[in-house]
């Protein structure tokens, strides 16, 4: 399969804008769609990328460059963008293109990105069309089936496995974008999510075939960037491509109405969390759980995070713990016999959710403790909502438990907070020496001696540095208070 192909299909209507004959008979591994502003992470060597250039300027010739840099580091065998956003491919992006040597084709609005990519699948899996119908289509029993089924209401195990039975014995997986396994056919083995993620190479926008993973193909539905649907066969040569196309969309039907019924739930879970954020009585609290789901009598554990579509999905993967997730809060309950630590085991998954989203997104979860009555249930959410700010890039996910140094209780205090303390109480000194003699002063348990020698000073200069330290600062550093407030400014610095 070629991009000359792709130029050839008079159904497509596409544009060839900038490409050599070598370049465009380059052969092409599959396909994704992405509108990121740097997609280079997210595509594998010889794909084609479809993009509708909702990143793109006007008159941005670096943001251009940008974008079709990374499509070559990545070694992307061409780029099909849209016009339907701005009318035509900028004139810019035609100038990046032909500086890195990526062949541009433009796509016209009227037609659809997932007809180029279907045409991609048909002709790399072979001409379907010269061979019966039949043999490449869901069968009508089949397919009656699974209609009746929806209408049932039955999940995705059970749509997916009526899907593939007559495929025989088919290993398919439904997969979400951080390697969670949400269904599999009854013959296809357990795989870990940190395996599923690294045979398709991370991402959640990834689309295509590769001969080494087999097939995956996106399921076409409203989701976050952390739980979008894959369809998954190891073997790409086990069931015909018309056959997946169709029980996506099968599996696509299912997500709509489970979209409606996740959206009613975190409505309940939000109106938990205001219950909870205020001072309700017994009564009214049990109501408010009920309603979301949870048990009665906990214990329970109320996490808060930076994104609730992000503490959604990493909770998904520890299944076996029932949960009421809101906007940005869940409120958890902890089954005493179970023995779980579940703000290590989000640990563990956290870095499967991160690697979902682009790489500037703050993406954070603070843990309050185990609460069994209403008094403490409410101290864990505020103690979650101290937790996240104390959470950084070095430790994204933090319990209040962890905040146990002066540091890490400082870090959970908003960082305006932190930049008027530190101003007011060290502002006199400076930026200059007499700062470094404090922190070295207090590094060294406040010994004259061993400043000095730290600093290469005299121990008189350091007796006269610190004097001048709290002569500014109205400190008394022979007082324990007083060098902690000196101590705490620092680190809040």
């Amino acid at each position: 399969m070629h991009v000359l192909d792709l130029l050839q299909s008079d159904n497509l209507g596409l544009t060839l804008l900038w490409g050599e004959e070598a370049l465009l008979g380059q052969e092409v591994s599959g396909v994704t769609a992405t509108d990121l502003e740097d997609p280079g992470r997210f595509l594998g060597p010889g794909e084609l990328v479809l993009s509708g250039l909702v990143w793109w300027a006007d008159g941005d010739l670096a943001k251009a460059d940008r974008f079709v840099s990374a499509l070559a580091h990545a070694g992307a065998t061409a780029l099909l963008a849209g016009e339907e956003t701005h009318g035509k491919v900028p004139d810019e992006l035609v100038a990046a293109c032909r500086a890195h040597r990526v062949p541009l084709v433009a796509v016209p609005a009227k037609t659809s990105f997932r007809a180029v990519t279907e045409a991609v699948y048909l002709r790399q899996w072979g001409d379907l069309s010269r061979r019966p119908t039949r043999l490449f289509a869901l069968p009508e029993n089949v397919r009656s089936e699974l209609s009746h089924l929806l209408e049932g209401g039955a999940g995705p195990a059970e749509l997916l496995d009526r899907a593939c039975a007559h495929l025989g014995r088919i290993a398919c997986y439904l997969l979400t974008a951080s390697g969670r396994t949400v269904a599999r056919t009854p013959s296809a083995p357990a795989i870990p999510a940190r395996r599923t993620t690294a045979a398709r190479g991370g991402g959640s926008s990834r689309t295509g075939v590769s001969s080494r993973t087999g097939v995956f193909l996106r399921i076409e539905s409203d989701s976050s960037p952390y739980d979008a649907w894959q369809l998954h066969v190891p073997d790409a040569d086990a069931a015909p491509p018309r056959v997946l196309h169709e029980i996506a969309e099968v599996i696509a039907q299912y997500r709509d109405g489970q979209a409606r019924r996740v959206a009613a739930a975190r409505a309940t879970a939000e109106e938990l969390i205001r219950v909870l954020s205020g001072d309700p009585d017994p009564a009214t609290l049990d109501d408010a759980l009920t309603a979301a789901g949870l048990p009665l009598g906990g214990p329970y554990r109320v996490l808060t995070a930076t994104s609730g579509d992000a503490l959604a999905e990493a909770l998904r993967h520890l299944d076996t713990v029932p949960s009421a997730v809101g906007d940005h809060t869940a409120v958890l309950y902890e089954d005493p016999s179970a023995g779980l630590d579940v703000p290590d085991l989000l640990r563990s998954v956290w870095p499967l959710v991160r690697a979902c989203a682009e790489p500037d997104v703050d993406l954070r979860l603070g843990a309050g403790t185990r609460a069994s009555t209403a008094e403490a249930l409410r101290a864990s959410l505020n103690q979650s909502r101290f937790a996240l700010t104390a959470a950084d890039d070095d430790v994204p996910v933090r319990g209040v438990e962890q905040l146990d140094t002066l540091t890490e209780l400082l870090a959970g205090v908003p960082p305006e907070v932190r930049t008027v303390f530190a101003a007011r109480t060290l502002g006199a000194l400076g930026d200059g020496m007499l700062r470094e003699t404090l922190e070295v002063f207090l590094a060294n348990n406040c010994s004259w001696a061993r400043t000095a020698e730290a600093l290469h000073l005299h121990v008189n200069t350091v007796h006269y540095r610190i004097e001048r330290v709290e002569t500014l600062t109205g400190r008394d550093l022979s007082r324990l208070d007083h060098k902690l407030d000196l101590y705490a400014a620092l680190r809040c610095r």
